[in-house]
């Protein structure tokens, strides 16, 4: 390995490095009363998600990247007694499924497990029916007439498998998400401990651009690199305007060599959840755009203005913006669906814009959304596309379940 594990400059840059999560348990523990409040359409089939997922891992593999697991990278962490003490004292402390009598047990069984163990309910949570060995927890469910059938005292994080948003790596650092939702801010807490913990970034000296304790959310998915110097950052649904410019701060003064922030601004919708789910980078200076939104989106650029001030110019349109920051004569806007805005609107709900670069105008798509992946060929993009017949369920797509690490310069 590298000196760094973390270089990213960009959103093109061939993949070298990559953080995933393979879908586990987690999500097994969701029932169509959780739906809503997990995030999710509908419910998955594990095993063949886990084989969409494996497939998808093998052929970034044969592309040249080093894949690595969160679940692992955690397990790694809590083998030390200091680091599972006080994530379990973290996570039971913010944990809104138990009380003040339950946090003694909830704690007490989760010191119990060996680290394995551990990070498996971390990540898939706890039952109530999982405690029955114990005699504190006998009493009260004896008292409460028996344990609810899907009651959790710890909820699983069926959204883990999309890694880029509890963080998000930004040159030789991270920005932490701090996250929109209460569902989801285990994730980015876990990231956080990893890494602060995890001797693969301990090179990286803990150097982070936003914290997931942070008021205003900010989230992965709305924050695009897009060269060495220019960082997107969606206003969206998950991302609040002060926390772009909370971040914007951090990254100018940083001397990390960013000179602009473009914020985009895009309707906020379930639909939209996140800038990456309506526009992301495959080329030099070509994007895949779903044409609904371009009517919709406002920008602004964001520059470092007189003491710790930010100098904001707003742009017509989102082509002349990204025109602007990249300095470049044109851009191509490539519409998903063809243009056609029916297979645009039902490609745009399968993720067709949510695409992976892995290296200049070669990205990862979902083979499913046919017309969308058939425009981005005529236009000199080479579309390797994956099965995801369950991937898709939990709304995102192969940029949404990486988060890239290490990329080459170009």
């Amino acid at each position: 390995m590298e000196a760094k594990n973390l270089k990213i400059e960009s959103e093109i840059g061939t993949l070298k490095k990559v953080l995933i999560h393979r879908p586990g348990k987690e999500l097994e523990r969701i029932v169509p009363d959780s739906l809503k409040e997990l995030l999710f359409e509908d419910i998955p089939w594990l095993k063949r998600m886990q084989e969409e997922h494996d497939d998808f891992a093998d052929i970034l593999r044969k592309r040249g990247s080093e894949v690595y697991y969160v679940e692992e990278l955690l397990k790694d962490i809590l083998k030390k007694t200091s680091v599972r003490e006080q994530l379990i004292a973290e996570v039971v402390d913010k944990n809104p499924s138990s009380g003040n009598y339950i946090d003694g047990f909830l704690n007490e069984y989760l010191m119990s497990l060996d680290s394995d163990a551990l990070g498996e309910a971390l990540i898939a949570g706890v039952l109530q029916k999982e405690l029955g060995h114990m005699e504190r927890h006998l009493v009260l469910t004896d008292y409460l007439k028996g344990p609810e059938p899907y009651a959790f005292y710890l909820n699983p994080l069926p959204n883990l498998y999309f890694m880029r948003d509890p963080a998000v790596t930004i040159h030789d650092g991270m920005s932490i998400s701090s996250m929109a939702t209460r569902t989801r801010q285990r994730e980015s807490r876990y990231m956080a401990a990893i890494y602060e913990h995890h001797p693969m970034f301990a090179t990286c000296q803990n150097k982070t651009f936003y914290q997931d304790t942070n008021f205003f959310s900010v989230e992965g998915g709305d924050v695009l690199i897009l060269s060495p110097t220019v960082v997107a950052v969606g206003c969206s649904e998950r991302t609040e305007v002060q926390g772009v410019e909370e971040l914007a701060k951090k990254l100018f003064n940083a001397d990390l060599g960013i000179t602009k922030v473009l914020a985009v601004k895009i309707p906020s919708n379930r639909a939209f959840m996140h800038l990456d789910t309506v526009f992301t980078m495959v080329d030099f200076d070509k994007f895949i755009v779903y044409p609904g939104i371009l009517e919709q989106v406002e920008t602004v650029i964001m520059t470092p203005g007189k003491a710790d001030y930010l100098h904001y110019e707003r742009k017509d349109s989102l082509q002349e913006a990204l025109k602007s920051v990249l300095d470049l004569a044109a851009i191509n806007l490539i519409e998903s669906g063809g243009g056609n805005p029916v297979a645009a609107a039902r490609e745009q709900w399968n993720d067709s814009t949510n695409t992976l670069a892995i290296a200049p105008g070669v990205i990862m798509a979902y083979s499913r959304n046919e017309r969308s992946n058939e425009v981005l060929q005529e236009n000199g993009i080479e579309v390797i596309g994956i099965e995801a017949s369950e991937l898709v369920r939990g709304r995102g797509g192969p940029r949404c379940m990486t988060m890239p690490l290490y990329r080459e310069s170009f």
